[in-house]
């Protein structure tokens, strides 16, 4: 029941806080307060991936139909995502971690930006992107949400959070060069520091541990950290 609770918990927060955002009269570019609240709604896109990881280990719910429904759910209100191919393409990365045949890892892009963008459309369908713009229309047209806030509040943090779980859950986990320290998983860890662990990626800068015990969710990771650094 945990999981459920925590995994219900950030869906709610993020669709709370987006609802809040989208409905504000005005959007001041000069505020502290709107960056704020982009960085906000990033981080809980970051999290709402991170509740759709945890139900691709089945450790969100102890039915497996109520855990695929929660990572299904998690995954479309992220950018229409669909569970069962990124259910997939996720195990083979956990099988093969910093290999060719690793759909996470690049082997001939390891710039942090060349690597993203491979990373970016392997996962990015022209049937999601349809489906984001016709949502996008939907919410200027009919439900009369200003432009300016989808953009700064719907679009800018979906870019950021998706790219904030590259750089701390695959870029800097399994860049070369690899190393006998990264055995077996090919993956590096943060140094322990969970408050940073926290802010970063929800606790998945500790790859490693994630790796070694990917049925512990996201909550519980930190109990896995040793003294072991990336």
């Amino acid at each position: 029941m945990m999981g459920i609770a925590i995994a219900s918990a950030v869906i709610l927060l993020w669709a709370g806080h987006l609802v809040w955002v989208l409905s504000l009269p005005t959007v001041e570019f000069t505020s502290f307060g709107t960056y704020l609240h982009i960085v906000l709604q990033a981080y809980l896109y970051t999290g709402l991936f991170i509740t759709a990881h945890d139900c691709m280990h089945g450790t969100v719910a102890a039915n497996r139909k109520t855990n695929d429904a929660f990572g299904q759910v998690a995954l479309w209100l992220f950018a229409a995502f669909r569970y069962r191919p990124m259910f997939t393409n996720h195990m083979r990365h956990h099988r093969n971690p910093g290999t060719m045949e690793d759909p996470d890892f690049s082997v001939e892009h390891q710039h942090p930006i060349r690597w993203f963008g491979k990373f970016f459309f392997t996962y990015v369908t022209a049937t999601q992107l349809v489906t984001m713009a016709l949502l996008f229309t939907i919410g200027t047209q009919i439900v009369h949400i200003p432009v300016v806030n989808l953009m700064a509040f719907w679009v800018v943090p979906a870019f950021l959070g998706t790219f904030q779980l590259f750089y701390f859950g695959t870029y800097r986990p399994h860049k070369y060069p690899h190393s006998t320290d990264m055995a077996p998983h090919n993956s590096r860890t943060l140094k322990r520091n969970h408050v940073w662990a926290m802010l970063s990626c929800w606790f998945f800068g500790y790859h490693w541990e994630h790796h070694e015990h990917p049925r512990i969710p996201w909550w519980r990771l930190h109990t896995t950290k040793t003294s072991r650094q990336g």
